[in-house]
């Protein structure tokens, strides 16, 4: 089921939005609170994005720029402000199409369907992993931190997106060096602590000292 985030201000069409679209067996939510867009994008880590202009505190434009520097999930406008200017202005800021207000709901789905078709027939779906405002992006291995991308190695992604998918759990030595090298020869445990120092120094750069935290004898954890 693809899930589709609906971040307009009407109460009435963005509940008629989400009611529509559960028809056709997609997972809708509607978002409420305007000034924690992005908090709600990353833990409801959708597939698709309903996007209107005019927002209360930040505007669509806003809000596209700030997915985009995390995802590539594809973005709809939605808006009544259909000129020129406005369309150009949504495309040229990330937006993938444009749908002007008042529209009929066929249309809607007709542009979602389509849309959904040609980013995910053909690719994997985007998965966010979030830890503290640190964002790991396993479509493109890419983890940004204050809107600054940290260029990871990729052994490093490969640490970090086993730390996030086991938060609040420690993850043991082993259980790492064989995600790392997937061997059964033995590798020198050295090996990995010089990874993991790498990617501390990287992380700490970047303002997340002590984000991964090590259990003597036992392994490591994200904190």
């Amino acid at each position: 089921m693809h899930k589709i985030l609906i971040v307009e201000d009407d109460a009435v069409i963005a509940k008629a939005i989400k009611n529509h679209i559960g028809t056709w067996g997609w997972e809708g939510e509607c978002v409420t609170d305007f000034e924690q867009v992005m908090s709600l994008f990353i833990s409801f880590n959708p597939q698709l994005v309903l996007l209107d202009i005019s927002l209360p505190f930040y505007n669509g434009y806003h809000w596209c720029s700030e997915i985009r520097k995390v995802s590539k999930v594809p973005i709809i406008f939605i808006s009544s402000a259909a000129d020129n200017m406005n369309i150009v202005m949504a495309i040229n800021m990330g937006g993938d199409d444009f749908i002007a207000k008042p529209f009929d709901l066929s249309v809607l789905t007709a542009k979602v369907q389509a849309m959904l078709r040609r980013t995910y027939d053909f690719a994997g779906q985007t998965d966010l992993l979030e830890h503290r405002g640190a964002i790991l992006n396993t479509s493109d291995a890419s983890l940004t931190y204050n809107d600054i991308k940290v260029e990871l190695s990729k052994n490093d992604y490969k640490i970090l997106k086993m730390l996030l998918e086991n938060k609040g759990k420690v993850v043991g030595r082993e259980a790492i060096m064989a995600r790392l090298w997937e061997t059964d020869s033995y590798i020198d445990e050295n090996t990995l602590t010089v990874n993991m120092t790498r990617l501390r120094k990287k992380l700490e750069t970047a303002g997340l000292a002590g984000f991964i935290v090590t259990k003597k004898g036992i392994g490591y954890m994200v904190m």
